[in-house]
């Protein structure tokens, strides 16, 4: 780690603070004196999005600054195994484009909650709105910030909690002055430029180790391997193929900001054409994303902490000040997904449960004054969060992420799959899944990773396997209490949101879907029994 922070310039340092103090400029001239026109509307992306714009948007919302850092910090470790999580997601961004999309447009809805409220009722939506809540909080805030609070810690070779407290304190000062807006209006030149990084990380590091031979030459045979012996110890190839499914569909199918820019589609098949086209920008996910972790593991075998691997790549392979650019952009990028989560917490619960819930009648007054209150509460329990996840112990960045998303999900893919594709799912059943199921789910992930450390208990199954043995699990509990409710139980407000006429998808659709299909056959068939 001394390392990283010896191999900074004064002139990286500087640039560092001189574009933050830009973007607060900007961000104060945004909010506090240019005017907003009085019709401005915030939603003018509703229903006008086309194939490519949705592609685009669904990608740039899936790649960020963590994603970098962790796919580095598994390609070091493991080779391309976790490229799985990006190529065989094909099969359940298909899902949503040929079995959930339909529905979802169909019903007309915004939001997936309000999808599931016509569904169920009122309270299914209210819970839907907690669990919500309580997914942002742990899945993009907390992690967000435990992501940037492990590149701080690189940076300045400083304890852990000042790491947090800096990111956190640095989110909520941009938010104050309006920062976030001059962020969120650079994102497109942050999210080219890291992705250029990338690309030139690999060439370069391909040039430095001698060549695209060297590449497979100077690694283990079974870094080129998608599934690995079902005794192996990292991603075994039984955890992938029942695991990953469970968390795909609840990340693909179930996540509102995933689906958000499908529910704005033109038309149903814009919708699928753009479902599809993520899928093939998911492929650049190993070449760009886990392939400089591999050329890291060969530049630099004996490092102690793969999670380093990106900012060593960076730091040994760029020039002075360069580095400094890379590293704001970084910065700049995870402040806005921590401002972004922050504001998404306060919004979720004053407008869909404290006005919705309990005060209905509220005055703008009482709202902004609940939201600031709400702000704040959620970015102190996020530092705790981040905290707590950064004492689990024996697992790299990337299997942290991947372990506590994959206990998140369960509830939710078993309420969807169900609740969509099996007419006789009942309000009650799924409501019991949402409420007792999460706490459930999460119990078990609580003492997989703290109680109970899987590093030091070697009777726990993988953790993808837990997740699948789980949704096994929530789903008998969901079966059994619909069968058992009354045959009108599921009769509610919206039913005729169910009796949409399933359209046919269009030769464009289909084809496709089935060259995508075989390409990922291919890839997979190509990158396995080395």
């Amino acid at each position: 780690m001394n390392g990283i922070y010896n191999s900074l310039q004064p002139v990286d340092f500087l640039i560092v603070i001189v574009y933050l103090v830009i973007l607060f400029g900007l961000g104060y001239y945004i909010s506090f004196v240019k005017k907003r026109k009085q019709d401005e509307n915030l939603f003018l992306a509703q229903h006008t999005l086309g194939w490519s714009s949705i592609g685009l948007n669904m990608w740039g919302t899936n790649v960020g600054p963590s994603m970098l850092i962790a796919s580095a910090s598994i390609g070091y470790s493991t080779g391309i195994v976790a490229g799985n999580f990006a190529w065989y997601a094909f099969v359940f961004i298909g899902l949503l484009a040929l079995f959930f999309a339909p529905r979802y447009l169909g019903a007309k809805v915004s939001t997936l909650p309000e999808y599931m409220g016509l569904h169920f009722g009122p309270k299914t939506r209210n819970i839907l709105a907690w669990y919500t809540l309580i997914t942002i909080l742990i899945s993009w805030l907390s992690l967000g910030l435990f992501a940037g609070g492990i590149l701080v810690q690189q940076l300045l070779n400083i304890p852990m909690w000042q790491s947090v407290l800096a990111m956190i304190l640095l989110a909520t000062f941009f938010a104050a002055s309006g920062g976030l807006k001059a962020i969120a209006l650079t994102n497109m030149f942050q999210m080219i430029l890291l992705i250029a990084v990338s690309l030139l990380l690999v060439w370069l590091g391909i040039q430095k180790i001698g060549g695209i031979s060297q590449l497979f030459e100077k690694t283990p045979g079974h870094y080129w391997n998608l599934l690995l012996p079902a005794k192996d110890q990292s991603y075994p190839w039984p955890a992938i193929i029942l695991g990953y499914p469970v968390m795909g569909i609840w990340f693909w199918c179930t996540e509102q900001s995933m689906v958000q820019s499908v529910l704005g589609a033109k038309s149903l098949e814009q919708g699928q054409l753009g479902a599809n086209f993520i899928g093939w920008l998911k492929i650049l996910d190993v070449p760009l994303f886990i392939l400089p972790g591999i050329l890291c593991f060969i530049l630099y075998p004996h490092m102690k902490n793969p999670d380093e691997a990106y900012l060593v790549m960076v730091t040994q392979l760029f020039p002075a000040g360069m580095k400094g650019l890379i590293i704001v952009v970084l910065i700049a990028a995870l402040v806005s997904n921590i401002g972004s989560s922050l504001n998404s917490v306060s919004t979720v619960f004053t407008m869909d449960i404290f006005i919705k819930k309990y005060q209905p009648a509220a005055s703008n007054k009482d709202i902004i004054r609940i939201g600031r209150w709400v702000t704040v509460a959620s970015a102190a329990l996020s530092v705790i969060i981040a905290l707590a996840i950064n004492s689990i112990k024996g697992l790299n960045l990337f299997d942290v992420f991947q372990s506590i998303l994959g206990f998140l999900a369960p509830p939710m893919s078993v309420v969807f799959l169900f609740g969509i594709l099996w007419r006789r799912t009942t309000a009650r059943a799924v409501n019991i899944v949402l409420t007792y199921g999460t706490g459930f789910s999460v119990l078990v992930g609580v003492l997989y990773l703290w109680v109970f450390p899987a590093k030091q208990n070697a009777w726990w199954p993988h953790f993808l396997l837990l997740s699948f043995y789980i949704f096994l699990i929530l789903s008998i509990v969901l079966f059994i209490v619909s069968k058992a409710g009354s045959k009108d139980a599921q009769t509610f407000e919206g039913q005729p949101a169910l009796d949409f006429v399933y359209k046919k998808p269009g030769g464009k659709v289909i084809f496709s879907w089935v060259a995508l299909s075989l390409v990922m056959l291919a890839l997979y068939l190509y990158f396995n029994g080395h």
